[in-house]
């Protein structure tokens, strides 16, 4: 196979962006990044996330189902920062669990979602980045984005629990979680080289299993 398509998934702050970057550049493939600023609800969700849930979450559902369809038809092989799944299973949920999104949007939401996604070939792979709530709030605070700095401990404990369950359950693609909290896969190059040799033993590597006699 000459093409892949992997998407890196995982909670506000985890160091999806960081990791696409590097990894695009270490194989020779295309990034393709989250495009937090063109969503003109976002500024508004986080100031009252009851009233602007839908329209932010339709906004990247959107802009998420016509980026993955184009990836598709793209020649070169692909890393993608946050997928389709992740925008729906994860984050429009959590905010009906919250109460955020009411019934009827969120089955609104949902019809549309299982109804467009089963038209897409999944990736080829997940890889899943886990990190525990205080270093993504580090992460947060560092990359120094104004209007994430409020979300608060409690709402990335949620997205946290979700995500876990999400990975634990997906069978569109196999899924590679890699524990996040000692890693810098920016600074040190090692650990960038395990998880793009983890990578590819996945998507191309061979195993053979032996049974010694009776």
């Amino acid at each position: 196979m000459s093409k892949y398509f992997v998407a890196i998934a995982g909670n506000i702050g985890v160091g999806k962006s960081s990791l696409t970057q590097r990894l695009a550049e270490r194989l020779g493939w295309e990034p393709v990044f989250e495009a937090v600023a063109e969503n003109p609800y976002l500024d508004d969700f986080y100031l009252d996330m009851a009233r602007w849930s839908f329209n932010s979450q339709v906004f990247f559902l959107s802009r998420r189902l016509r980026e993955h369809y184009l990836l598709l038809q793209r020649q070169a092989s692909v890393i993608q920062d946050r997928s389709v799944y992740e925008d729906a299973e994860i984050f429009a949920r959590n905010l009906y669990n919250r109460g955020l999104l009411s019934e009827r949007d969120w089955q609104t939401y949902n019809d549309l979602y299982q109804t467009l996604g089963t038209l897409l070939r999944a990736p080829n792979l997940v890889v899943y980045l886990r990190a525990s709530v205080p270093t993504l709030q580090r992460r947060i605070g560092q990359r120094g984005r104004g209007y994430e700095r409020s979300v608060p401990a409690t709402y990335l404990e949620a997205l946290n629990t979700l995500y876990d369950d999400w990975a634990g359950a997906f069978r569109r693609c196999p899924v590679l979680t890699i524990e996040t909290d000692n890693l810098n896969y920016v600074e040190n190059d090692a650990h960038l080289g395990e998880i793009a040799a983890q990578i590819a033993h996945r998507l191309y590597g061979r195993d053979t299993i032996a049974f010694d006699p009776p």
